[in-house]
């Protein structure tokens, strides 16, 4: 019988068999954890090994991203104390001017084809752009991993999702990533890993399949795998300077425990309602609804090419009146990136609020919050209530949140 992706990363890293359904024990490449959660396992891990040493700790990393830099003192109490352990171990610290953790992974070419990666996000699974397996676990279980280098782990069965059809622009990854949320469900895939294929997937940029693979847990998934592509190797090549990277393919005759097709064809650009990700409409549907703030960044949207293209939409135009435009790149090399051609001070021009790289959006507090009734268009992931404040939120493209940017009304970008 063939192995899924997942099944192959987990065999390649345990000397039980990595069979669905059974519980085995998984050897890290990497472990990591955020200032959210991170002074935490530094309690546990000194509660449980005192005295003890981190397993390895070029493998073990402190990332924050979730309030950077602290604007309260428990987040900068939070992020001191795992300045404090990580000098003590060893251990290198992306620090509060690094950006989004799972996308420094990448960058620095620590989270790689065929990767096992545990931390403190619930969004590591995002790491399935790269083909590597994240999973975000307690605290308790990051002390354990920081310890002895590995974790217990059941191996997911897996679905197997193949897109026919192509869409155009203004269509993007985001929206096909609305659709697929849609259409599974948050419960869709609960527990399990989901191999996405089809001729749209593989053109994805790297960008896209960052942004496909983020909202695999909206999908109850445990990760989202894709097929490689010209666009993967130029990143991981840029990130390790290797290409020489085994990338796990299924088997042509493995086993999924459900497959779906869905067709693409005609897609229009899609927004999901509040409260949750998988209430999704067309964005046509909702045209009117008067919007406050919007917000381009995050985990799913906060790459180069996402804000580029906010930032080429906006050229030479203004937000609407009263609307709040905030924008977050996603690392401090998406940052730099962006201001080094320009396209920081094009948003500038157009009325933005450009803040440093990090989590902002999704973390309370970060870059604002929204007020009771105050309607938000954001490119992040969640949208339940109080995520991102008192205020509705509805998820959405970059290239829609500038449309509707510049009309101050849910607007699609078909109308540019």
């Amino acid at each position: 019988m063939g192995r899924t992706i997942i099944e192959k990363i987990f065999a390649a890293h345990s000397e039980d068999e990595a069979a669905p359904g059974k519980v085995i024990w998984l050897e890290l490449d990497v472990r990591t954890a955020r200032d959210f959660a991170g002074a935490n396992v530094v309690k546990r891990f000194r509660e449980a090994y005192p005295g003890e040493r981190v397993s390895d700790p070029r493998k073990t990393f402190f990332t924050f991203d979730c309030n950077a830099p602290a604007n309260t003192i428990a987040y900068a109490q939070n992020q001191q104390v795992c300045r404090v352990f990580a000098r003590e171990q060893g251990i290198k610290v992306y620090d509060v001017d690094s950006g989004i953790g799972s996308h420094v992974l990448m960058e620095e070419g620590l989270a790689f084809p065929g990767a096992t990666v545990v931390g403190t996000d619930s969004h590591l699974n995002i790491l399935g752009a790269v083909g590597a397996f994240g999973q975000g676990m307690g605290d308790v279980d990051i002390a354990f991993a920081f310890r002895y280098g590995r974790t217990w782990f059941e191996v997911p069965h897996t679905m197997k999702v193949v897109v026919r059809g192509h869409y155009e622009y203004p269509v993007t990854a985001k929206d096909l990533t609305l659709f697929l949320v849609g259409k599974l469900g948050a419960r869709g895939a609960l527990g399990k890993a989901v191999e996405i294929y089809g001729d749209q997937v593989e053109a994805l940029d790297m960008a896209g399949r960052i942004t496909l693979c983020s909202m695999a847990t909206e999908m109850g998934a445990i990760g989202a795998f894709l097929p490689p592509s010209e666009h993967l190797w130029a990143f991981v090549e840029e990130a390790t300077g290797r290409r020489d990277f085994s990338y796990p393919t299924a088997d042509p005759d493995a086993e999924y425990i459900q497959e779906l097709e869905f067709d693409v064809s005609g897609l229009k650009p899609l927004i999901a309602a509040p409260p949750r990700p998988d209430n999704v409409y067309e964005v046509s549907e909702l045209e009117g609804e008067r919007v406050d703030t919007v917000f381009v960044g995050s985990c799913t949207n906060g790459r180069y090419e996402d804000i580029r293209l906010l930032a080429e939409i906006l050229k030479g135009r203004k937000v609407a009146r009263g609307v709040i435009l905030k924008v977050a790149p996603a690392t401090r090399r998406v940052w730099g990136r962006l201001l080094k051609e320009g396209w920081l001070e094009v948003l500038y021009d157009a009325g933005a609020i450009i803040t440093h790289p990090a989590c902002a959006g999704c973390a309370q507090g970060q870059i604002g919050m929204t007020g009771e009734g105050e309607v938000q268009l954001s490119t992040g992931n969640r949208n339940f209530p109080g995520k991102q404040g008192k205020g509705p939120t509805y998820l959405c493209s970059p290239a829609t949140a500038a449309a509707s940017a510049l009309f101050g009304k849910i607007t699609s970008p078909e109308r540019l």
